[in-house]
């Protein structure tokens, strides 16, 4: 691999791991939030009035905490993924599978990082019912992690054609 090569993937990872440090606190946050909310509506309910807004706020919590997450599992390649068939392939067959279907992963993550922006615009107007915020900041982590996710599919691929492999984590045997 050439020197500009490495500087490429470097370059990339760099970008990966700044998007990292930036969701993982925040999945963290929203997960102290989430339970610190809960807490609330549980104790509001049984000892007093119970809060109006928690239930709200617990359902926004976990959509953005799904999504937030979704995209760091992505990133370490942690979703399920069914490999004994591309991994029967020979090397060259497998190479251009796994490019493929990185290709495939991005351009419909493109796809749903469009479509969701344009639903959040469609759907701009409708505020939520005991907060009454624009549910647009609800749905902008669609297209927000769709996009993260795409970026992360992109290097993957970049890094197959570079490289051969990416830095996706090996199974340990157990």
């Amino acid at each position: 691999m050439t020197q500009r090569a490495r500087a490429l993937i470097a370059g990339l990872r760099r970008v990966e791991h700044g998007l990292d440090a930036i969701i993982q606190p925040v999945v963290f946050m929203a997960m102290a939030a989430l339970i610190g909310v809960i807490t609330l509506q549980i104790i509001s309910r049984v000892l007093f009035t119970a809060v109006e807004w928690t239930e709200e706020v617990a359902r926004f919590l976990l959509v953005w905490l799904t999504f937030l997450a979704g995209t760091l599992a992505f990133q370490r390649g942690r979703h399920i993924a069914v490999t004994f068939a591309v991994d029967a392939l020979p090397a060259r067959l497998r190479l251009l599978a796994r490019l493929l279907a990185s290709l495939v992963v991005v351009a419909f993550l493109i796809a749903l990082a469009v479509i969701s922006v344009e639903y959040m615009q469609v759907q701009s107007f409708q505020k939520s019912a005991a907060l009454r915020v624009s549910m647009s900041y609800v749905y902008a982590v669609v297209p927000f992690c769709a996009a993260v996710m795409a970026w992360y599919a992109l290097v993957d691929a970049v890094e197959l054609v570079v490289t051969g492999d990416t830095h996706e984590p090996k199974e340990t045997p157990s």
